[in-house]
């Protein structure tokens, strides 16, 4: 059984920019500098965290996550810092849940004790494979000893951890993906992501890819190892409450639940997004995405929000879509109801969501809206076709 979503709640996502270096796959905001100035930084942070709370303080904190970029490469002192202020201005229960990203090596797994000190209490670490040629290719700065090492000592700090894997790489067959999640099962915890490598624009892999230098898995075998995934990983106790992350009951991150489920999030540093609700609109919240302009900003105004705007009906409706359909819970009416006003049936194209229920990629009932396996494999479609 998946584990049962919570419902909306408020989260804090902190940016860390920087990494040692630039993995080919990623296009997320990181970026590679010879030299930080860690004092500036964490000024800086806790500037915009101030800025924010003039709005919001007071509100109950469910999560507080640190993303990046490499987080774990902040000096525990400033980690620590942040967690302070954040207490400051926002209540955190006795479960709050305070994530933070690291790489699985020797010299990170190092500040493990000392990030635990500071308040963290649960740790993602981004294995991405267990195959050394694999790690190789995706530009990873381990190997599969040094990630396993570092699971250990993750497991001695963190009651609660995770880690990434990446499949659908070149060569990856189905055997070979099998033997490696097995391996995986023998040392994760509670919670485990997997993704599908695909080629993102301005990547290096996406020049690499256009040069012929490597081939893509074709979309059958994808598929195929998309359903062995999901087999093996509920047959392990670990079943899919998201697409690409599977938990135990009660295990699953609740920081991205905040996402999936329509919560408000602050997002604070270079880049980063939020979402706040007030008087009854929904507003989207885009912070400077360089990292030095986001500083000399913050510097200058006490924050660096590039963008601040109320969402309408229909980008409130499809962004719903777009991240509740993601969960195997899907979308329960009240909260469809609560956001929108509406019905689901009222709102979505008749037809359309006949057809995706008729075919097997969508089910509706008094619960509320929810993919299928089927759906979920193919969710872009089905988010075409709701989308009317």
């Amino acid at each position: 059984m998946a584990d049962a979503p919570r419902d909306g709640g408020f989260g804090i996502y902190l940016h860390w920019p920087f990494c040692r270096s630039k993995c080919p796959y990623c296009d997320f905001n990181s970026h590679v500098r010879e030299q930080i100035d860690q004092a500036r930084w964490c000024r800086a942070l806790l500037a915009e965290l101030d800025h924010y709370a003039s709005s919001t303080a007071g509100r109950p904190l469910d999560s507080i996550f640190f993303g990046g970029g490499t987080p774990s490469l902040m000096p525990p002192s400033t980690v620590a810092a942040l967690l302070e202020h954040v207490a400051r201005h926002w209540p955190l229960g006795q479960d709050v849940e305070i994530t933070l990203e690291a790489n699985p090596t020797s010299v990170e797994a190092a500040n493990f004790a000392a990030l635990a000190a500071a308040g963290v209490n649960r740790i993602s670490l981004g294995v991405q494979s267990l195959d050394d040629s694999a790690l190789r290719f995706l530009g990873r700065g381990h190997d599969a000893a040094e990630a396993l090492a570092a699971l250990e000592v993750a497991r001695g700090h963190f009651r609660r951890f995770s880690f990434d894997l990446i499949y659908a790489r070149p060569g990856q067959t189905a055997r070979s993906w099998l033997a490696e999640l097995d391996r995986a099962l023998d040392f994760a915890g509670e919670l485990l992501s997997v993704y599908q490598l695909t080629i993102e624009a301005n990547t290096a892999f996406e020049g690499a890819h256009r040069r012929g230098e490597f081939a893509m898995p074709g979309e059958e075998t994808g598929a195929e190892l998309f359903e062995i995934t999901q087999a093996r990983l509920e047959e392990a106790g670990l079943p899919a409450y998201e697409i690409s992350n599977h938990a135990r009951l009660g295990a699953a991150c609740r920081h991205n639940l905040v996402y999936w489920q329509g919560g408000d999030y602050l997002g604070i540093g270079p880049g980063a997004h939020g979402r706040l609700t007030e008087g009854g609109r929904r507003f989207a919240t885009r912070q400077h995405r360089a990292p030095e302009a986001w500083l000399a900003e913050v510097e200058a105004n006490g924050h660096a929000t590039r963008e601040r705007r109320a969402l309408t009906p229909l980008e409130r409706q499809e962004e719903l879509l777009l991240m509740g359909l993601r969960l195997t819970a899907g979308i329960a009416r009240a909260r469809f109801r609560q956001a929108l006003g509406r019905e689901i049936e009222e709102a979505l194209p008749p037809e359309r969501l006949a057809g995706l229920v008729a075919g097997g990629f969508v089910e509706l009932d008094e619960q509320g809206l929810r993919a299928t396996p089927a759906g979920r494999q193919r969710l872009n479609a089905v988010l075409e076709a709701l989308a009317g």
